[in-house]
């Protein structure tokens, strides 16, 4: 969500070889953003849920969607466990049913229930979304949190090196993950961060900062493999990494 949708379409297509185009009026301009011909992500204009324009403007910023079998059951959960609801549930065409949400710590996420339209269809590859991560200062609150919200488990990391990392699994699958703020800047609040696969994070890096983006933190090595985090032109915070392939088993 950004000011000018149109030069983040620009802006990321150049980066990661998107292809997207400003929608139709009667989606607000919603664009889809595909790679390979396939849906990766979504850009939009910031604006109320009457389709009127905040004044001021919110900050530009990556929305993580969580998928769901139902937005108002959802949406319950969400206020008995101690999150709110910024935009009840709404829905968009036939394509599904949304709301964005907040967990108790403030937190932003999005639900969505599917319609015609069932997310992502390119994962893990360069240029597509890897990894979703919440930082927040209760680690234990926001496990319990999401846990009554939507079926998911939280384990401590395996990886080795990766000690106070949680994952977040369905059916036993890693689909995210959570750190704390406790090492983070002062003043950094919970939110969710995206991350996109790329073959070169210091070549992204270097193309990405070329074009006007701001260089949070520089390409570095870590345990899931080397990664930078940065702010695009309008300010949306991002990471993209170069993943390490797991080790096969013995």
């Amino acid at each position: 969500m950004v000011p000018d949708p149109q030069a983040a379409i620009d802006f990321y297509s150049d980066l990661f070889g998107w292809a997207g185009e400003i929608g139709p009026p009667d989606t607000g301009g919603y664009a889809v953003c595909e790679l390979k011909g396939k849906p990766v992500a979504g850009i939009m204009a910031a604006m109320n849920p009457d389709g009127t324009v905040p004044d001021p403007l919110p900050p530009a910023v990556w929305t993580t969607y969580l998928s769901t079998d139902s937005v108002e059951a959802t949406e319950k959960a969400v206020r008995d466990a101690g999150g709110q609801v910024m935009m009840p549930g709404m829905d968009v065409m036939d394509l599904g049913r949304m709301a964005v949400l907040t967990d108790p710590q403030g937190a932003v996420f999005g639900v969505w229930e599917a319609g015609e339209f069932y997310g992502a269809g390119i994962v893990n590859e360069h240029g597509a979304l890897i990894w979703n991560e919440l930082s927040t200062n209760d680690t234990a609150g926001a496990s319990e949190f999401y846990g009554r919200v939507l079926p998911m488990t939280f384990v401590p990391s395996e990886m080795e090196g990766a000690g106070g990392y949680t994952e977040f699994q369905v059916d036993g699958r890693a689909v995210g993950g959570m750190m704390s703020l406790e090492k983070a800047p002062p003043g950094t609040p919970p939110h969710w961060l995206p991350y996109f696969n790329v073959d070169d994070p210091d070549s992204i890096t270097a193309a990405a900062e070329r074009a006007g983006a701001n260089v949070l933190a520089p390409p570095f090595d870590m345990v899931a493999g080397r990664m930078a985090v940065l702010a695009d032109p309008q300010g949306a915070v991002f990471a993209v990494i170069a993943a390490t392939e797991p080790e096969p088993p013995v």
